[in-house]
């Protein structure tokens, strides 16, 4: 049940009835339904409220039918005036409300202008930051190393970051070893491969040898997504492709310079390219894995034990704008929110084209996937492993991993779990979750066997 649902209606569930524990009922989850479903509310009084009521109707009615059988023979109005006489609603609202002030209001958020930072962007012009008390200044940034300095340097108190760049920053892979952590997923799937339009007649990756193609930062999905489906096609991304590292604001201006075949890239940079006329759109980065992460919010384990109540109000935020961001009807309205020059500075058009799913292909088609990108904010630790079993893959870490320890100390799903459930959201009922990536399976449990299962890998 949503932060924002009444608790006194007889048809909302107050707990997830499907088996991933993220949806309303078994046909919501088969139906790949929105994962959260949160509406603006009329005050912060009144979500305060709707907080409160829905953890005292979880704890007097831990089941929906006897909840709902309840209301539906008094009455919504009446279970209240009932609720009220026996539990002091009204103080605790007062109390929940006061209850931790951040300790620093005035803060700075990096970001990468790309639409995987769709919930950092659009909660400042959108208020979701004033909302919970805070006043954020996100800062357009040029490129990923810039992002993780400046954050180091505590020059911005939190960051968009690749999903995997906490986990790379926490290891010491290419920077002095610092903790940081990530308390939610940006998106999910949301990257694409672009080729340039002279190689239309190249749709088989066995014929791309010698090809030259970009990724955004060594550590991102997007390079362990490439490497992946080039390996699965029995190329060597380290031998048979060239692979560079390219900003994403840069890509589309190289792929029109020549100096690149193609990329993988955020679905903006891929969308660009194609409105410019310059690539298409070889397959979109779900068809590789289907609910697959790509970006996260992160901050310092510095930052979060130092300002805990901004941490915790910054997060809430987060998950706010990514619960609104996950409604269909809400897409056009944020890609006019993040359009603008000091966001992501595109097309209108084009950021429609992605967060719609509606999209020209670039071969003269028009395709349909509302799933295209996708906004989910639990942090799966499961997410992590995968990504440590590809840096292990592809020699950025060296000896023995305790893919566990540390997926569980970079990835706050334990933390996260506790904060939805105050804002009256269902998290999942676990950490770990197995998933497939070009038809083979992922058990997290099972890292080093995963490893060793591929034919294509540097060498230990």
């Amino acid at each position: 049940m949503s932060t924002f649902d009444n608790p006194f209606d007889p048809d909302r569930n107050l707990r997830a009835g499907c088996a991933c524990g993220q949806h309303g009922s078994a046909a919501e989850h088969d139906q790949a339904s929105l994962a959260l479903r949160c509406e603006p509310t009329e005050s912060e009084e009144r979500r305060y409220e709707g907080v409160v009521a829905s953890a005292v109707m979880r704890a007097m009615f831990p089941q929906d039918v006897a909840r709902r059988a309840f209301l539906k023979s008094v009455g919504a109005s009446t279970a209240l005036a009932a609720l009220s006489q026996f539990f002091p609603l009204k103080t605790a609202t007062e109390v929940f409300a006061q209850a931790g002030t951040p300790e620093k209001k005035d803060l700075k958020v990096g970001f990468i202008p790309i639409t995987c930072a769709t919930p950092i962007i659009m909660a400042a012009p959108l208020g979701f930051y004033a909302k919970h008390g805070l006043n954020v200044d996100v800062v357009k940034t040029a490129g990923w190393a810039v992002i993780r300095d400046k954050t180091i340097n505590k020059e911005y108190d939190a960051a968009h970051m690749l999903a995997p760049m906490p986990i790379a920053i926490s290891l010491g892979l290419g920077a002095n070893a610092i903790p940081f952590a990530v308390p939610a997923i940006e998106n999910i799937n949301g990257q694409g491969i672009v080729l340039a339009t002279k190689h239309k007649d190249k749709r088989d990756p066995k014929d791309w040898k010698g090809m030259k193609f970009a990724i955004p930062f060594d550590y991102s999905m997007h390079n362990y997504l490439l490497r992946y489906y080039l390996a699965e096609h029995g190329l060597d991304p380290d031998t048979d492709v060239q692979l560079r590292s390219v900003p994403p604001p840069e890509m589309v201006a190289n792929l029109r310079a020549d100096n690149i075949d193609g990329f993988l890239a955020p679905d903006n940079v891929c969308q660009r390219a194609i409105y410019d006329g310059v690539g298409f759109m070889h397959l979109l980065s779900k068809e590789i894995w289907d609910g697959h992460p790509c970006c996260s919010f992160a901050a310092s384990r510095e930052f979060i034990t130092t300002a805990p109540n901004s941490f915790a109000a910054l997060t809430r935020a987060i998950v706010d704008a990514t619960a609104y961001a996950s409604k269909a009807e809400n897409r056009k309205q944020i890609a006019e929110a993040i359009a603008p020059a000091n966001y992501i500075n595109a097309p209108v058009t084009v950021l429609e084209q992605v967060l719609t799913g509606t999209y020209a292909d670039g071969l003269g088609g028009v395709k349909t996937d509302a799933k295209r990108v996708d906004f989910d904010p639990f942090p799966w630790q499961s997410f992590a492993v995968w990504m440590l079993t590809q840096m292990k893959r592809w020699g950025q870490i060296k000896g023995d991993v305790d893919y566990k320890a540390v997926a569980e100390q970079v990835y706050l799903a334990t933390d996260t779990k506790k904060l939805m459930t105050e804002m009256g959201l269902t998290p999942p009922a676990g950490s770990y979750k197995s998933f497939a990536v070009m038809g083979k399976t992922f058990d997290p449990a099972k890292p080093e066997d995963y490893v060793a299962s591929f034919k294509i890998r540097k060498a230990s």
